[in-house]
């Protein structure tokens, strides 16, 4: 009859591995420590600074208007004009800030000439502008802003004129 052992012995750790003086343990420790400790300061020297350091500057500044804005909120909208896409006009009671995220928009408001706003660009209306023109600028690509609508709480975003 054959014996089955339920805990296998052990093999011989010295037939599948070397052992190391404790000299060379303390040596490889070492190595591999250094290699860690090291690793961020070469990536760094060969990373250029001008690529990892953060750029900032002011792309838009703007006078506020002179009103308190106790009890108002700004509502941030995200609108996408189809290709050819034109609104109507419209007002707001507070005042805007905008941004084009993507493609072209055309734009008028009371007291301005019309101008075509690229991304990256930003726009203001005045509190009670009436806005003329809102229109993407083509006719075969999508244009996207960003309007930063700031007014008394109590208020619409935008009226109909």
């Amino acid at each position: 009859m054959r014996e089955v052992h339920c805990h296998p012995e052990p093999p011989d750790p010295t037939a599948t591995m070397t052992q190391l003086s404790r000299r060379d343990m303390i040596e490889s420790l070492a190595k591999a420590g250094a290699a860690v400790l090291l690793a961020p300061i070469v990536a760094s020297a060969a990373t250029p600074a001008a690529a990892s350091a953060p750029s900032a500057g002011p792309i838009f500044s703007q006078e506020l208007p002179p009103v308190s804005l106790d009890g108002w909120k700004m509502t941030a909208l995200e609108i996408t004009y189809a290709p050819g896409q034109v609104d109507r006009a419209h007002r707001h009671i507070g005042f805007v800030f905008g941004y084009v995220l993507e493609g072209e928009l055309r734009f008028k408001a009371d007291g301005g000439d019309e101008t075509t706003y690229h991304v990256g660009q930003m726009f203001y209306e005045p509190p009670g502008t009436v806005h003329r023109v809102s229109a993407n600028a083509s006719t075969t690509k999508q244009c996207r802003f960003l309007a930063m609508v700031f007014v008394d709480r109590t208020k619409p975003l935008t009226e109909a004129v």
